[in-house]
Formats: structure tokens, sequence, C-alpha cells
């Protein structure tokens, strides 16, 4: 009897397969069969087995071994790719369930991004380069959102006042300090301890309204007694803030992971932090994870190297 393809390969099996080849290999039915941890009686009957299956021999018995058939010659090479692929699927899948494969979806606020996540995606990627990263940088109301939506593992950023925090993972993060960035020839460019009333009469670029740097930057004046800057442009985009720090009256405030980042950055010249009397702090972040969803092995090896940051 002569079986279909479809028949055949439900009945085939890796460790037949593996039969077949060892066979062609040494010439021996003994010899294989010790080569793939079987007795010699199983072998002969599997092999028997396939030789039905497929509708003739396999295999020419002559005194000095074992020749393969021609048919056998097609069985043996689709039977390569077949174990190359079952290989290759144990691989895959030992990679996944250890965390060196798969995929990690991450969001956070700027500075986190730049001072936290970034140090530690860049070590993710040093031992597990497999790993695909999807990174977004936004707010935080849009960030947990999408937490909350599915679309991140776990994210970096303050919990707004719409959602419970009860619902969450939290794990404090790094707490945040606001540098004001100026052109190297800003007049109070090499100025120390400066005080917020020196600042009132420069022009700025500033995060929207509701901004925590913003938020931040206005309570510091407010609890100096001093007048909040009026000549403002608003913008959270780092690349209006470049374009404008190329004027040498403009004040950029920016957290400090991000300061650093630009005082090296495409202006030709480096940026300055200005220094300040008194530091300015943002409102710290958390680590924010869904307390109802299970992160994959990939997700997880991402947040242990963020937590190794902290």
């Amino acid at each position: 009897m002569v079986y279909t393809s479809m028949d055949l390969a439900s009945h085939l099996k890796p460790a037949h397969l593996n039969l077949l080849m060892k066979i062609a290999e040494s010439g021996q039915l003994q010899r294989a069969a010790q080569m793939v941890g079987m007795s010699q009686p199983a072998a002969s009957r599997i092999l028997a087995e396939i030789e039905e299956r497929v509708g003739g021999p396999l295999f020419e018995r002559h005194p000095k071994g074992m020749v393969a058939t021609a048919l056998c010659e097609i069985c043996i090479r689709h039977a390569k790719i077949i174990l190359e692929e079952y290989h290759a699927l144990d691989e895959d899948a030992r990679r996944i369930m250890s965390g060196q494969a798969g995929r990690a979806r991450v969001g956070a606020v700027t500075g986190p991004a730049v001072g936290l996540l970034m140090p530690a995606i860049r070590a993710i990627k040093a031992s597990a380069p497999d790993i695909e990263m999807t990174i977004e940088v936004g707010p935080s109301t849009e960030l947990v959102r999408g937490l909350v939506e599915g679309r991140f593992d776990f994210v970096i950023a303050r919990i707004p006042p719409e959602y419970d925090a009860r619902d969450f993972r939290l794990q404090p993060a790094r707490s945040e300090i606001v540098s004001l960035l100026v052109h190297p020839e800003h007049p109070l460019a090499s100025k120390t301890r400066i005080d917020l009333a020196e600042l009132t009469a420069f022009e700025w670029v500033v995060q929207e309204i509701g901004s925590p740097i913003r938020q931040a930057v206005e309570a510091a004046f407010h609890e100096k007694k001093v007048e909040t800057p009026t000549r403002v442009t608003n913008s959270s985009s780092l690349l209006v803030v470049l374009s404008l720090l190329e004027s040498k009256e403009m004040i950029a405030p920016q957290s400090e992971e991000v300061a650093k980042m630009l005082a090296h950055g495409p202006l030709g010249t480096k940026l300055v932090a200005l220094d300040l009397a008194d530091p300015i702090m943002v409102s710290p972040c958390f680590i924010i994870r869904n307390r109802f969803r299970q992160l994959p092995q990939s997700a997880m090896q991402v947040l242990d190297s963020v937590y190794g940051n902290l």
C-alpha cells in the first residue's frame, strides 16, 4: 500500500527521520540504532514501517553494508530540512522562554527615557540582541492609557489623576531635576548660583501648560514669590527647543538627563545648563505595570535591566 504525503507526514517522527540519516551515514542498521539510542529490533521495525509507507525499499542490502536507494535519497534530502526546522523551533522556543527573544513594548516620559530606559535597553541589546523593542516617548496620560489598553508591557511615567493607582504595580523611579538650558553665549551662561528673579526678563521655550516640568518651574517661581516669565513659547518638541536655543537670549527647561544629552547636541557648540542657587525638582515617576497582566519573559528581562539602573 502506498500512503499519501499527508499520511506519511502524519506518521513520521523526527526520530524516524534521524534513523534514516544515520543508516545512510553508517551503512549499518545496528550502528545507526546505537547512534539514535534505540534497540536494533526497534530500528528494524521502524525501517520496515517507513518502507511500507513510502511504497518501496529505502536501502539495498549488501555484504559490506546498506546503500541508500534513489527513493531514500529523496527522503533524506527532505529529512534534513525537516530536522533543521525542528532544531530551529526548539532553539527559538528556548530563547523566548528564557527571555532572549520575543518582544518588549515600553513607554516612558522624556527624562527617564533618556536616563533610565536607554541604558537598560543598551545592556539588553548586548546580552539578548534578538528581543524586538518598541519604545515610545510621550506624556504620562498617553502612556498609562496605552498600558491599560495593552499597547505597553510597562511604562515609566506618573499616574494621571483619572486613574486608580491600585490597578497598577508601582515601583518608584528616580526623582527628576530640572536643568535650564541656554546657548553658551547667553548672558548668564557663566554666572554661578543664579536666583530665579534674574531669569524673568529672558525669553523661554517651555513645555505645555500642565506638564510636570512646567509645573515644577512655575512652583519654584511661586515659592520664591517671583513673577513667572511672560515671554514664553509653548512647545514640548526637542526640535523646536534646539532651534530656538540658537538665540542667545533663550532659556529652555529640560530634565537633567535630557540636558546632559543635549549639552553635546547638534548645535555645533555645546549647550550650557545654568547654575541655579536652588535646584528645581519634578514630582517623581514610577515604573508602572498592569496589575492584572503577566509580563512576557522578554519584557521581564528589560524590566529587570531597568531595575538594575535605579
